[in-house]
């Protein structure tokens, strides 16, 4: 099914008076992740089918309503296979819409924002997430985001469609990329209590999620690998396909043991999780009943 391609005309003006503006009041829940639904984190340079297709699965299936936002992006326009759209249909998603504006005026009226309100799926495309918090960020698009989880959909993106899912923006500033605490700092707040960062190892950037702890660090760091997805639902986590995700939490794990490791302190140390591994969330520590075993020898 053709996507339906929502453009509208860019409004510096609005944009202006937006560009601190935070996303909806955050919901009261036990949980770090969704109560309801599910989240699908990736890491960027999203190549693997098999994450597209847990995220079409996710939403219910090839008719399932999915929604793709190519905004994070920057272009002037986009065509009928902007943010991975084009992905979706070929693995046999039947119901794709992509849906974009830079407008926040426009993103707040029931006529753009009325596919979100059937959508079983969300896919953020990758760019700079700024964009995104400027475009979206306290209206109803927004809110209408969160009522896909909370019937039970499926919130997935990558790259910068990762980082917004967080409630730290990190990586906001408009200026550059390099800048980790920026003039946007505030995600859509999908994961709760933490900041999201993506392309972490091949562009080396296992060391930037320290510049956002040291201001702020009660918050969880994760910073996921390209082409590997983190997969979350309430306090559970698991890492699926691709190679590492890297979790800060203040610890340190490892599958042979630590007691003869010396390691730095808590304010600069962090783990890897490969695919498969699970972690919780609430208790910030991984689950370890079903790790695979691997030898102690090599």
């Amino acid at each position: 099914m053709k996507g339906i391609i929502q453009n509208s005309i860019l409004a510096l003006a609005a944009q202006a008076a937006l560009a601190s503006a935070g996303p909806v009041t955050e919901r009261q829940s036990p949980y770090v992740g969704p109560e309801n639904g599910t989240l699908v984190i990736i890491g960027g340079n999203a190549q693997d089918d098999a994450i597209y297709q847990r995220i079409i699965d996710l939403a219910g299936g090839p008719d399932a309503p999915i929604i793709t936002i190519p905004t994070a992006d920057g272009a002037p326009t986009y065509d009928d296979n902007a943010a991975s759209a084009g992905t979706f249909r070929r693995l046999g998603a039947k119901n794709v819409t992509v849906l974009h504006t830079y407008d926040p005026k426009v993103a707040d009226t029931e006529e753009f924002a009325a596919p979100l309100r059937t959508a079983k799926g969300v896919f953020f495309g990758g760019g700079r997430q700024w964009r995104l918090v400027d475009a979206y960020a306290g209206t109803l698009t927004e809110r209408l985001f969160h009522e896909v989880l909370d019937r039970g959909g499926v919130v997935s993106g990558s790259s910068a469609g990762a980082s917004i899912q967080g409630s730290f923006l990190a990586r906001g500033d408009t200026a550059t990329n390099q800048i980790l605490v920026g003039d946007h700092q505030v995600g859509f707040g999908f994961l709760k209590n933490a900041a999201i960062d993506q392309h972490v190892l091949v562009r080396g950037r296992q060391f930037d999620m320290f510049d956002i702890l040291k201001v702020r660090p009660e918050l969880l760091g994760i910073a996921i690998d390209e082409n590997t997805a983190l997969i979350v639902s309430k306090n559970d986590a698991e890492v699926f396909r691709g190679t590492y995700v890297i979790i800060y939490d203040g610890g340190f794990w490892s599958r042979e043991g630590s007691e003869l490791k010396h390691l730095p302190d808590s304010s600069s140390i962090f783990y890897f999780l490969k695919d498969g591994d699970k972690y919780d969330l609430g208790k910030r520590q991984v689950v370890v009943q079903d790790l695979v075993n691997e030898s102690a020898d090599l």
